[in-house]
């Protein structure tokens, strides 16, 4: 198992401690000063019986930069999607290793010191001429600011880690026939006869006032529920203590003057805070605003009207949210809409008249074997036909009769039959190395939604909001 997880790991330990080193040297430890001071509770997310904290997050944020290039390096510095990513990344890769340790721990599996005393003389790292030196292993250690003890330990929780997930990297040997049925699925041909009734072909004149009406009765269109909000922005510097405590005092007394009585508009200018009124919008129409992220948005509307929210952080400094009126969702009146209705209307009338036509050409196919204004054609499952055909000719069966539905026309669809397709080698290949990464894949699948229900992830949001809320 040892030698497989070398094996197997893109990096030896070693050089993920000399990585952590070498980034020392390119300014990150900025992050270190921040995380270390911060106040109160630093449980960033609580797995099962484990918590990772935020100076846990930092180091193996330092230990992914210093796997970077410098241009990688710069390049997140300086993209906010590229930063969230790798915070993204580094939650997963902690959530994981946390998981995989409470299933050892459960599992009752042990790592003994002379195991690990083993394992460390393995490391080319720590040896010169091809033996180990204590010299080489104190230095890469004193180096890197690990001891002794402390190294063991993550050499020790690796090992168990590769335990439990280790077999999950086991490549999935997939049955011949699995992979020709695929093969001859993925490349086989087949030969079809379709007709094409647009629905454009029919002339279905100008619809009168009644015929408006009693379309739009059918088909109202629905305005969706909208809501008129305003809010108290109390700006803050959050990674910085002295200014988050700041701020937060301050969004106290806003609080406490919006809660006696004052509005927030009030509240806000007796404090020196910002106050903005968003106007009305709806859930998929929201104003181009800072504070309106998806979570905040979350929140507008689960809330009532009339009612102000209690102080949120985000990014930008802590926020009291109002939403002033709601809106509900309604049909919009007909005469807002009526110049948009012709259109529909007819569209939808050469829709009913092309299906009555497609049913006519079906019942001549099935009863009379005959297919008027067919195209024979050799299709595979992405080319020789509209995607439409393509896609109803290789889930349904060969002789079968059938009306399919397109975006601007029916299809009277006969399927004539299979041409099974030409061996290629490298193909095959190929779909077996694909075969075999989805079984792995859905393996590995299975198995963490095991451990994620063994062991809940819960965040903590105070601290993740201080720290990632935008």
């Amino acid at each position: 198992m040892l030698e497989y997880l070398r094996n197997a790991a893109d990096k030896p330990l070693a050089k993920i401690l000399i990585g952590i080193l070498a980034f020392s040297f390119v300014g990150w430890g900025v992050a270190e000063w921040i995380f270390s001071n911060v106040a109160g509770d630093n449980t960033l997310v609580k797995v099962g019986s484990s918590e990772i904290t935020m100076q846990q997050f930092s180091l193996e944020k330092n230990r992914q930069l210093a796997a970077m290039t410098r241009e990688q390096q710069r390049a997140t510095y300086a993209d906010p999607v590229l930063a969230q990513a790798l915070n993204s990344k580094v939650m997963s890769t902690l959530t994981t290793q946390a998981m995989a340790d409470n299933r050892a721990e459960d599992l009752g599996f042990v790592v003994s010191d002379a195991q690990i005393a083993r394992e460390i003389r393995t490391f080319p790292e720590f040896q010169i001429g091809g033996q180990f030196s204590t010299f080489a292993f104190d230095t890469v250690l004193a180096n890197s600011g690990y001891s002794e003890a402390t190294f063991a330990d993550v050499l020790r929780h690796q090992v168990l880690r590769g335990y439990v997930l280790g077999a999950m990297s086991i490549p999935v040997t997939v049955p011949n026939f699995v992979v020709q049925a695929a093969y001859d699925a993925r490349y086989g041909q087949r030969q079809i006869d379709f007709a094409t009734v647009k629905f454009s072909d029919f002339d279905v004149g100008t619809p009168t006032e009644e015929q408006l009406r009693s379309f739009y009765e059918q088909n109202p269109h629905t305005i969706p529920e909208q809501r008129t909000v305003s809010y108290v922005l109390i700006p803050a510097e959050m990674e910085q203590p002295d200014s988050y405590d700041e701020a937060y005092e301050k969004a106290i007394l806003v609080e406490d003057d919006i809660i006696a009585g004052g509005t927030m508009a009030e509240a806000a200018k007796a404090h020196k805070a910002k106050y903005i009124s968003l106007g009305e919008f709806d859930a998929d129409n929201r104003p181009v605003d800072e504070i309106l992220t998806d979570n905040m948005m979350n929140r507008i509307f689960d809330m009532e009207a009339g009612l102000e929210s209690e102080i949120i952080e985000t990014k930008k400094g802590f926020v009291i949210v109002r939403v002033d009126k709601v809106v509900p969702a309604h049909n919009a009146e007909y005469g807002s809409v009526k110049k948009d209705l012709a259109s529909a209307w007819k569209r939808a009338e050469q829709r009913k008249q092309a299906y009555v036509r497609a049913n006519e050409l079906l019942v001549d196919l099935n009863q009379k074997g005959s297919l008027e204004g067919k195209k024979t054609a050799t299709v595979t499952r992405t080319s020789g036909a509209p995607l439409d055909v393509l896609s109803a000719a290789f889930n349904s069966e060969v002789g079968n009769n059938s009306i399919v539905n397109g975006q601007d026309a029916f299809y009277v669809l006969h399927v004539e039959k299979d041409i099974a397709p030409n061996l290629d080698t490298k193909k095959m290949a190929d779909l077996r190395k694909e075969l075999e990464g989805s079984a792995n894949k859905e393996i590995v699948d299975d198995y963490n939604a095991f451990l994620i229900r063994e062991y809940p992830v819960k965040v903590n949001e105070k601290v993740y909001n201080r720290f990632f809320a935008k």
